[in-house]
């Protein structure tokens, strides 16, 4: 999932301090009712340390049954590897059972993981506070993206 939408970027403020607008907090909150009717409990979740992106995963995970394992991880940052993320997954679920996982993200590397996690190797654009859904097999090690859904399509 991308982060819901952020103030603006300014000299006087890091990128990593941004927080949500209004705007955003309404669109985690859309994604979150979203995300707790087709998948209403997550077993792991990751979130990047950037404040937007941790807000939005407060506000969806408030949504879901249960609390979820949680982790925060600068691998997710804007400017994180796909590849590096990747292994990371796959180092997680070789150990780990889980049968559904969140990651709240931001652009451009949630369009680089979609690709990376996936057969097509497509790289779509995400809206804000947009979420793929990625059926993934760990025999393959890919997966497929079954939808790509944003709080426009919702609305």
């Amino acid at each position: 999932m991308r982060h819901g939408q952020a103030e603006a970027e300014s000299i006087d403020k890091p990128d990593a301090q941004r927080v949500l607008t209004e705007q955003g907090k309404l669109e985690a909150k859309v994604m979150g009712s979203w995300l707790a009717k087709h998948q209403p409990a997550l077993d792991f979740v990751i979130a990047s340390p950037y404040i937007r992106a941790q807000q939005t995963a407060d506000i969806v995970l408030n949504q879901q049954q249960g609390v979820p394992s949680r982790e925060t991880s600068s691998l997710i940052t804007p400017s994180g590897n796909a590849s590096n993320v990747h292994d990371y997954l796959d180092g997680l679920l070789a150990i780990e059972k889980w049968q559904s996982i969140a990651l709240f993200s931001h652009m451009p590397i949630v369009s680089y993981l979609t690709a990376e996690l996936t057969d097509g190797n497509n790289t779509p654009i995400f809206q804000t506070a947009a979420i793929a859904v990625i059926d993934y097999d760990m025999k393959k090690m890919k997966g497929q993206l079954l939808e790509l859904i944003a709080p426009n399509d919702l609305c």
